[in-house]
């Protein structure tokens, strides 16, 4: 009987393993992702997922690769400009699909070959438009996170250092802190509630992020697109 089962269930291998941790830390959040519950996941012992993933920051990696796997390739015929504006969207919907993602990918210090292959292809569209390696080197400077899919905001409250949702503030302490703010930090108030905010916070976390994402996003693709058209070198690197 034990035999049978064992035949039924499907063969560990690591694409396995690491599709099962991104799927559980999709559901559960990247902190309570541990070696054995990802074991108890797969019905499998926890030493049997070391024969795939060396320790936890192994498995970090992979789970990174497959989220990197999701991201479209570059679209074929599309201008430099269109081309990278659209790859960064797409790895925006990504991590969004994979809330955690953003966290794991900034505390990555070893870049895999999956990580190295996407920022060469990154970096081959703006070849492809015909960029200067010196001003593709600044220009990858300037993109920075965004090439991901993520930037980080002045005060971003979309999550607490966990990854997860902030606490909602009350209605009155919502209140005193517009009164203090008021009173002491006009200008940024005043910012602060220009536009309209879909959860009525005085401190900017209803702001539409996917708006401001894509104009900052534009204004920088004008301003890269501008220095190409004037053949921009930089001082540092005159002859790239």
């Amino acid at each position: 009987m034990t035999q049978q089962i064992a035949e039924r269930r499907p063969r560990l291998n690591r694409d396995r393993v690491l599709q099962a941790a991104v799927a559980l830390a999709d559901e559960v959040g990247i902190g309570p992702l541990s070696m054995r519950r990802l074991a108890q996941e797969l019905d499998v012992v926890p030493m049997a997922l070391y024969k795939h993933v060396a320790n936890k920051e192994e498995l970090l990696d992979g789970m990174v690769d497959v989220v990197i796997g999701e991201i479209d390739p570059p679209v074929a015929g599309a201008d430099w400009k269109s081309m990278v504006r659209l790859r960064v969207l797409s790895a925006r919907r990504v991590l969004q699909r994979h809330q955690w993602a953003r966290r794991v990918l900034e505390t990555r210090t070893n870049p895999t070959p999956a990580v190295l292959g996407y920022m060469d292809s990154f970096i081959g569209m703006f070849f492809a438009g015909g960029f200067s390696v010196d001003l593709t080197h600044h220009v990858m400077h300037a993109i920075g996170s965004r090439m991901w899919g993520f930037t980080q905001e002045l005060f971003d409250a979309t999550a607490t250092s966990d990854g997860d949702a902030p606490a909602p503030v009350a209605p009155e302490v919502q209140a005193a802190m517009y009164q203090e703010m008021s009173a002491n930090y006009p200008n940024v108030l005043q910012v602060a509630t220009a536009a309209s905010h879909d959860d009525g916070s005085v401190v900017g976390s209803g702001c539409d992020d996917q708006f401001e994402f894509e104009f900052a996003l534009d204004l920088l693709l004008d301003g890269i697109e501008r220095l190409h058209q004037l053949q921009w070198v930089s001082s540092e690197h005159p002859s790239l």
